[in-house]
């Protein structure tokens, strides 16, 4: 079947797992995971950070080898807790990325303080952490260091030192302000996304807005809030990001993964978490299946691109398959077309 929701780009969202007893593990899959993405002509490929979990905390640094082992997919992060970085630090880091994969870099940003425990903070920031400003504005100055604007000035070189002194960020890669994301779940920062001028990345976690409760019709307010707030509403980008497990092509014992995996989960989506955090359902199934759920769904009508998240308890051949579904099956039955697929 072929839907009206077309995705102008689609891609997925890994969270790269790190075994501590065999921590390189989970960077060589990644990288054979990119290598194949790319084979079946998907737009990108986002990484997760996480901080202290068996996760990937440097997301700059993992793109330095994907930039050599794939030539067009794009290289996301969904999303940098920005919390967590000095924004100079991560410019620089985001821009040697970006120059060494020819400009594929897709920066997904976020904010928020730090939310371990006080003793924890202070031996990972130092008592710094208490003082800094932990809202937007970070995201705007670390826009700016990208962007290149002007840190300090120089004078002019009379010999003595201080030759190789710029006035801004270096490396800088020009086009990567153009390619950051906020990643959040509420109006208000859909509002601030879209005024800033950035992308707006959502994922399968929100908020209920006005009494609201259904997943997306919120994500749907959202994107209108997001356009309607973006100086150029025709260059707005919003990317929606969704659990999607396809049954077709698996084995019985990847069905019966894939089964336990969704039920287990299902429970959660059903209350509000906390004051209003809400969790979408994942969504299991054939093509038809899926396709038909993605129609249904007001959150992907508004959306431009789709991002599929791999559960991280599969393994690679798992994530393999689930992606070669959504390149070969429900990508074409929702319009979209491989991206120079080998």
């Amino acid at each position: 079947m072929t839907s009206t929701l077309t995705p102008k780009k689609l891609g997925f969202v890994h969270l790269v797992p790190i075994d501590p007893a065999d921590p390189a593990r989970g960077l060589a899959d990644t990288i054979e995971l990119f290598g194949f993405a790319e084979s079946l002509g998907l737009d990108s490929g986002w990484l997760r950070s996480r901080h202290l979990q068996r996760g990937l905390g440097s997301p700059a640094v993992l793109f330095g080898a994907l930039a050599q082992h794939t030539s067009r997919i794009g290289l996301g992060t969904a999303v940098i807790p920005v919390g967590h970085e000095n924004p100079f630090r991560l410019a620089e880091d985001l821009g040697t990325a970006d120059l060494l994969s020819g400009g594929r870099v897709l920066a997904g940003v976020s904010v928020g303080a730090p939310k371990f425990s006080d003793e924890v903070n202070d031996i990972v920031f130092d008592s710094g952490w208490r003082t800094e400003d932990y809202g937007y504005g970070r995201i705007q100055r670390l826009h700016d260091l990208i962007d290149g604007a002007r840190v300090r000035e120089i004078e002019e070189y009379n010999g003595i030192g201080g030759d190789l002194d710029t006035e801004r960020v270096e490396p800088h890669s020009p086009g990567l302000s153009d390619r950051i994301w906020y990643g959040g779940g509420s109006l208000r920062s859909a509002e601030w996304a879209g005024q800033a001028g950035l992308g707006w990345l959502m994922s399968n976690i929100s908020s209920t807005e006005n009494g609201v409760r259904d997943f997306g019709l919120v994500q749907q307010a959202q994107v209108a809030a997001y356009r309607a707030a973006h100086p150029t509403p025709e260059t707005s980008n919003a990317v929606l990001a969704r659990v999607a497990v396809p049954t077709e092509g698996a084995t019985p014992a990847q069905r019966e993964l894939y089964r336990g995996y969704v039920e287990r989960r299902t429970p959660r989506t059903r209350e509000v978490h906390g004051p209003r955090t809400i969790i979408a359902p994942d969504i299991l199934g054939s093509t038809t299946e899926i396709v038909d759920s993605i129609a249904q769904d007001p959150g992907f009508a508004a959306a431009d691109d789709y991002l599929v998240e791999l559960p991280f308890e599969f393994g690679l051949d798992e994530w393999k398959h689930i992606l070669e579904q959504v390149a070969t099956r429900i990508g074409p039955a929702l319009g979209w077309t491989p991206g120079g697929a080998a």
